[in-house]
């Protein structure tokens, strides 16, 4: 078998095993976010908390909400960093530094998971497993909150009230995120990854000499990494690391992990809105993005020319040979068209334009399918970009599901869509100015440039994968990417929760013969359209500098 048609089968079941989950995932999830009832175990922990799970919230005080429980999740986890050389289970590492402590606690709060550390030279068990573990849970259960709210903005109609984001968090991780994640961590041990609390062990080497290893709760770490759209590897080399990630099976379970609670959540928005084929729209607009990317992708690794290349059968410098290019190919568009970070092989080593669809996946807002929850809600407010375009063409007051988009809600989208090339292009500049950074560089010219690109583009966008050879462990790099992983993650929500807040105050507007059908092709097309032009108005001087620069050049 070719290594080609290798590629493509692995997208096919890939494909396959995502369409099989897709209707029941999606209703489960609606169903949890629309039921009145509350289990045992959820009434004791809002008994703890202090927090009254059937009280509605306006969008202010939901933000509220989403903005105490992650500042106080960053500084625990800050604190906890700080004080891990005193502490049980260390593994007899010091505690982190000032600033990559700020660094790694903002970077998990966000669920973007950059890591400026070795995770098995730095981080000890209750560190991993207290903090940054605890973190991958609740900061994926935070962005699935924010979604659903903005699903009733679109669903509810003369109440300001979105819900509850104490009930929306705790049941994300009692109800989804928990046992999603147990199940996805018996598969993972069951073919080979380490799940253990192990100290340091002296391994030798085939060529002489040896080597130290630590083990650790891996197998669970990777399960809501991925499930949760995560990141954040236990090891240095992430997900290619055969602790992590041993063979191609493994491989591709952590791909279906990563792609299948974004892609559900389409259904979820159908159910909850009362029309299935909406949310069958917004699934097609992602497919359709996620595919081209993948097939692009797979044709730049693949058919580079080089007589190096076309030997090797591939682009293969960076990539794991037990995975393949093909199988590389899906999991760097997957992992970077979705806000996971994690990765099995070295983007930075990809061919010119193959580096480039990675930072293009990220800077499309990571909306197809994008992380749990920000995917979708990125998706909604383009939808709603999308309506007040078509509304102008035509001369019609713009509707997107029985609600007109007015003058303020377009403010909210705009904002939204604002902030994040904003943080990418303004942080990168300051990089490139000044000659501190420019010392973390390991590359000259395009490829440097790219360097610092990605990095930025990666925080912002709450990623978090990395284009390798940056010494990103400076006070310049663990401040300034702090700040953009901060001001991505909640600047956005703040428009979100307020568009949401605003739609769920207006009244029904009747459908008519004149209303655009965005359950239809057209729109899903509309949709496409805008998105790939938005992005591509804002960001083409950026990636012209460094990744198409650098493809053209080889």
């Amino acid at each position: 078998m070719g290594p080609v048609l290798a590629g493509v089968l692995q997208l096919l079941a890939l494909i396959g095993a995502l369409a099989l989950a897709y209707v029941p995932l999606g209703t489960y999830l609606a169903r949890v976010y629309s039921t009145d009832k509350h289990w045992r175990v959820e009434r004791w922990i809002y008994k703890g908390i202090g927090a009254n799970p059937d009280t509605q919230m306006r969008w202010p005080a939901y933000l509220r909400g989403v903005l105490a429980f992650s500042a106080v999740g960053v500084l625990f986890l800050y604190l906890l960093q700080r004080l891990q050389g005193v502490l049980p289970g260390s593994l007899g590492f010091a505690s982190i530094d000032p600033d990559q402590a700020f660094n790694t606690a903002v970077s998990f709060v966000t669920n973007t998971n950059w890591q400026s550390y070795y995770g098995e030279q730095a981080m000890g068990h209750v560190v991993q497993t207290a903090g940054l573990a605890v973190q991958n849970f609740v900061s994926a259960a935070v962005g699935i909150a924010v979604a659903v709210a903005l699903v009733r903005g679109f669903a509810r109609s003369r109440t300001g009230e979105l819900g509850n984001f104490w009930s929306d968090l705790v049941r994300g991780v009692t109800r989804v995120l928990l046992p999603g994640t147990f199940l996805a961590a018996i598969v993972l041990v069951a073919c080979g990854v380490v799940q253990n609390f192990s100290g340091i062990h002296e391994v030798g080497q085939f060529m002489g000499g040896s080597q130290q290893w630590n083990g650790g709760a891996v197998a669970s770490q990777e399960a809501v990494k991925e499930f949760g759209t995560n990141g954040g590897g236990y090891f240095n080399a992430n997900s290619a690391h055969p602790f992590e990630n041993p063979t191609p099976f493994t491989n591709l379970f952590e791909i279906f992990l990563l792609l299948v609670i974004p892609f559900a959540l389409t259904r979820t928005f159908g159910v909850m809105v009362g029309s299935v084929k909406q949310g069958y729209a917004i699934l097609a607009t992602m497919a359709t993005i996620w595919l081209g990317f993948t097939a692009l992708m797979m044709w730049t690794e693949f058919a580079h020319h080089g007589p190096a290349l076309q030997l090797a059968g591939g682009a293969y410098e960076g990539k794991e040979v037990r995975f393949g290019v093909g199988a590389s190919s899906i999991f760097a568009t997957a992992t970077t068209l979705t806000s996971t970070g994690a990765v099995d092989s070295f983007h930075s080593s990809f061919t010119g334009l193959g580096g480039g669809i990675t930072m293009l996946g990220m800077m499309l807002g990571e909306i197809a399918p994008g992380g749990t929850g920000s995917g979708l809600y990125g998706m909604l407010v383009m939808a709603v970009i999308a309506v007040f375009i078509a509304g102008l063409m035509v001369g019609r007051t713009p509707e997107y599901l029985g609600k007109k988009i007015g003058t303020r809600e377009i403010k909210f989208a705009a904002c939204y869509i604002l902030v994040t090339p904003a943080l990418v292009l303004v942080f990168t500049a300051a990089a490139m100015a000044l000659p501190t950074p420019g010392h973390s560089m390991t590359n000259s010219g395009a490829h440097g440039f790219s360097e610092i690109l990605y990095a930025y583009t990666s925080a912002s966008n709450n990623n978090g994968s990395a284009f390798a050879g940056l010494n990103a462990d400076t006070h310049w790099f663990n401040t300034t990417l702090g700040l953009a992983m901060v001001l991505g993650r909640f600047l956005p929500m703040v428009f979100v929760l307020a568009l949401a807040g605003s739609l769920a105050e207006q009244r029904p507007v009747p459908e008519t013969a004149g209303t655009l059908g965005t359950h239809k092709p057209l729109f899903v097309g509309l949709l496409v359209g805008a998105i790939l032009i938005i992005t591509g108005l804002t960001y083409f001087p950026a990636l012209a500098l460094g990744p198409l620069a650098e493809g053209l050049a080889s």
